[in-house]
């Protein structure tokens, strides 16, 4: 297995280290999947005992300037990696206005990725820093649990309003109940709703729009609601640090939400999974 990859534009390599820091809100722990096409980032706890799932896809031609890899054989030509996520976005965290970046499969004492940042000093030569993340590699076997979750037909589908708005309400809510459901409609209705002893909360959205691709059947104002922990949504809001280019939520009704965002040219599929 090889892999060895360059980064010397400027704007890309703020990009993907936007995307390191918002996987390392999601998931404290994540598995890296190299292809000679993409990269992947991916946290798969299963949904069936209440854990979330996280898919998120970049093109490597749109970040990367050199790109080499070769996976564990030539039909399968794919690499898996665990590593912690902080360690990742902390080592990129060095490299704001580096003249390049290098990402390296290496194994010196233990297996890690190397990241060598090329910086600008004041003389105008450049001085380089290095950062060794200690990784795990997965084997072939366990592969299987780490592809792309496949997405159940949502019951409804709706754009999701102003994330940042989105979680300042959520935020608050949270102090009240630590469990919050999401209900949507075909007539581009989302409610945020939270229930105690004492209080009963309800935060309408309204005219935020429904994909053409969604189901017909269903009478418009007819609303699918599903109830998720709180801390749950409000760790994937929280993450989200640019208002992405497309943010759709898929309902499937008392099962499960499946968020869908666009961030340029980064995908990111996020799935929560309903409260019994």
């Amino acid at each position: 297995m090889k892999f060895r990859a360059r980064i010397v534009d400027t704007a890309c390599l703020n990009h993907f280290t936007r995307v390191s820091n918002m996987v390392a809100k999601l998931a404290k722990t994540c598995t890296l999947r190299i292809t000679p096409e993409k990269l992947n980032f991916i946290l798969s706890d299963k949904l069936a005992s209440g854990g979330v799932s996280m898919w998120c896809e970049l093109d490597q031609e749109n970040f990367f300037s050199e790109f080499q890899m070769e996976g564990v054989s030539a039909e399968q030509n794919e690499i898996y990696l665990e590593l912690t996520s902080e360690n990742l976005s902390r080592a990129l965290k060095t490299a704001q206005n580096a003249r390049a970046l290098k990402i390296k499969l290496t194994n010196k004492h233990f297996p890690g990725l190397t990241i060598s940042v090329e910086l600008l000093s004041m003389s105008s030569s450049s001085r380089i820093v290095t950062h060794d993340i200690p990784i795990k590699v997965i084997p072939r076997k366990l592969w299987r649990d780490l592809q792309e979750p496949s997405v159940p037909i949502a019951d409804v589908s709706i754009y999701l309003p102003v994330l940042k708005t989105m979680k300042s309400v959520v935020e608050k809510m949270k102090n009240i109940s630590n469990r919050v459901v999401i209900e949507a409609n075909l007539a581009g209705q989302l409610n945020l709703k939270i229930e105690s002893e004492l209080v009963s909360v309800t935060t309408h959205f309204r005219d935020l729009g429904n994909p053409p691709f969604t189901s017909q059947n269903r009478s418009p104002a007819e609303m699918a609601q599903v109830c998720v922990d709180i801390r749950k949504l409000l760790q994937f809001l929280a993450g989200q640090q640019v208002n992405p280019t497309k943010a759709l939520c898929n309902i499937v009704s008392n099962k499960m939400v499946h968020f869908d965002l666009l961030h340029e040219d980064v995908s990111l599929q996020y799935f929560v999974p309903a409260l019994s």
